[in-house]
């Protein structure tokens, strides 16, 4: 039997990683790069009289889908190397009916998911999860999501030690042709004056926590691994460590979770059907962990390499014996 991992040819470390520890396990690892279909990748699904085929070929080789006992759910990102000289409206259809083709054929293996689909649709609402993690008894944030600007000014107000502005969705703004991120800012009373983008576009608004420490956990099945870094000690990390991601790679430190925290986010995960989970946590100076947020499909690579936290093993066991 095989695992199949979902995800793309630029993926990072973490691909290799896995795959080794699912060698080392006397088990098969399938790669599937998403960006090669349909231009690169072959793949027939076929239902016949009485007669079923799934089958995958590619430059890596040929997998009959009924034979993968495990999938992991990493990225995608079909049809991106279809031409884009192709006609914009053809292509987007080409785009959109490859990747229908390519979450179908997800939908139709009966192997162990890390993790359906849907469970990570319907985890990644992030309004979800604040309720559902104050419901658990998390300690969260104030928070306003809104296209209205009388309610950011109030909120910003209520806000004794600041409010910072993020967006629920992830992308990048392109300026010249270079990729520009949206990270995490500070509200700024100049910010208070200028709402009136929000008719176009809602924001999420944030009390501002103050920081100890971030607090990075992943969860795999039952195995929770976190790591913890003081993002104050560079003034561009202040309100969002990923600004210095790179430079804070080496000062990231295993960390203990009070095992309340531990239990309460284990809970968190089983609300949403997740057997992996990224999970960011603010420390407050006065010992309090704010949860954040949840990412389904989150990274770890860095955290395999400082503070050496073995989680792509966590990945391979429970692909293994999924």
């Amino acid at each position: 039997m095989t695992v199949l991992i979902i995800t793309h040819s630029r993926d990072n470390e973490s691909i290799s990683l896995v795959m080794e520890a699912i060698a080392a396990r006397g088990k098969k690892a399938f790669r599937f790069d998403t960006d090669k279909f349909p231009t690169e990748v072959q793949l027939d699904v076929y239902y016949g009289r009485g007669t079923e085929r799934l089958v995958l070929a590619s430059d890596r080789g040929n997998l009959d889908l009924k034979d993968a006992s495990a999938v992991w759910y990493r990225r995608v990102r079909t049809g991106a190397r279809i031409p884009t000289e192709m006609n914009s409206q053809l292509r987007q259809a080409s785009v959109l009916e490859s990747r229908a083709t390519i979450m179908g054929t997800i939908a139709c293996l009966k192997g162990f998911h890390l993790d359906p689909v849907p469970n990570i649709r319907r985890a990644e609402n992030k309004q979800l999860q604040l309720q559902v993690a104050r419901e658990l008894g998390l300690d969260t944030p104030r928070t306003l999501t809104t296209n209205n600007p009388k309610s950011a000014i109030e909120f910003a107000r209520e806000c004794q030690e600041g409010a910072i502005a993020k967006m629920l969705s992830s992308f990048a703004i392109y300026e010249e042709g270079q990729e520009k991120v949206v990270f995490t800012n500070p509200v700024t009373t100049e910010d208070l004056r200028h709402l009136e983008g929000l008719r176009f576009c809602p924001m999420t608004f944030q009390e501002k926590v103050p920081k100890a420490l971030e607090v990075r956990t992943i969860i795999v099945g039952k195995q929770v691994f976190a790591a913890a870094v003081d993002s104050q000690q560079d003034e561009n990390s202040h309100y969002d460590w990923r600004r210095r991601g790179i430079a804070l790679l080496n000062a990231w430190k295993s960390y203990q979770l009070p095992q309340e925290v531990e239990e309460k986010l284990l809970k968190l995960m089983a609300c949403f059907g997740l057997n992996y989970g990224a999970i960011d946590l603010i420390l407050t100076p006065d010992g309090r962990h704010v949860f954040l947020e949840v990412n389904p499909v989150g990274e770890f690579f860095w955290l395999e390499n400082c503070p050496g936290l073995p989680i792509s093993q966590a990945i391979a066991d429970i692909l293994s014996d999924g």
